[in-house]
């Protein structure tokens, strides 16, 4: 499949400290019901970052898409919290290979802490995946501060390069202190839920309408670019249509001015 260019300029943000880029906009596969082309059009118009995890049941759709694109695709996925013993992580990241059709994920991360199993026995096992040449990066989800400083700590040798957390206009508690020490640290933040579910598109609200039309903008593509306006923060939204692939894509490539990100900061507090 060749890929066409359709004229989004979506911005690309570096991942970490790892000297990779990805786009500031990518695919969220949580509950996706979209099939094949969403997807690929999501490629095409820049949204080359495709997450997904073993628990959501989407690796083998999103292997599906990424067939005959998968040099263009920056692919990530997640290993359980119940599958964070040194075996069960190795046999976790073979499982997603698999499904997803690959010789290689390019971020692996650890979908949530699990305090009953040693998270040194799980970074371990994630290092010798890169070691093995299965994974290229190491990612985590839903880590708090604490989380992450342990996580770091115990690794021989390498870096987490990326922090998968809640993030969207209706829950800014990240702000305080992950964002910050994130970006101190050069861990990259991936917003999920970003849209909280479409609640941002249903809802009335004269201050992001009227923000949007000077834009010539949706409130959603509001809503991304606001998120979106520190340079270690990414985000994922979940897009089951051509329609809204593209609405989330056009949410990169421009800026929303420092007079409108206060007011938007002021009205989502």
């Amino acid at each position: 499949m060749k890929l066409r260019w359709l004229g989004v300029a979506m911005l690309q943000k570096p991942l970490g400290n790892s000297g990779v880029n990805i786009s500031e906009i990518g695919q969220g596969t949580w509950d996706y019901r979209g099939g094949v082309e969403p997807l690929r059009l999501g490629v095409s118009l820049g949204a080359t970052h495709i997450d997904t995890a073993e628990m959501y049941g989407t690796e083998p759709i999103v292997g599906k898409a990424i067939s005959e694109i998968r040099s263009n695709v920056f692919l990530a996925t997640k290993v359980s919290p119940q599958h964070l013993h040194y075996n069960d992580v190795i046999r976790a990241a073979e499982g997603s290979l698999k499904r997803l059709n690959t010789d290689v994920i390019d971020l692996y991360m650890i979908h949530w802490p699990n305090a009953s199993i040693p998270i040194k026995e799980t970074m371990k096992a994630m290092e010798d995946l890169v070691s093995k040449g299965k994974i290229k990066h190491i990612g985590v989800s839903n880590f708090s501060v604490e989380d992450l400083e342990e996580a770091q700590r115990v690794m021989a040798s390498r870096k987490i390069v990326s922090n998968q957390v809640q993030y969207n206009l209706a829950n800014r508690s990240i702000e305080a202190e992950l964002i910050p020490f994130c970006k101190k640290e050069k861990i990259t933040v991936v917003a999920y839920s970003p849209l909280s579910r479409g609640q941002v598109s249903r809802r009335k609200d004269e201050v992001l309408d009227k923000i949007a039309a000077k834009y010539g903008k949706t409130k959603a593509q509001v809503a991304l670019n606001f998120l979106t306006r520190e340079e270690n923060v990414v985000a994922i939204p979940k897009a089951d249509s051509a329609e809204h692939v593209r609405e989330n894509c056009a949410a990169s490539g421009w800026r929303l001015s420092q007079d409108d990100i206060a007011i938007i900061d002021e009205h989502f507090h």
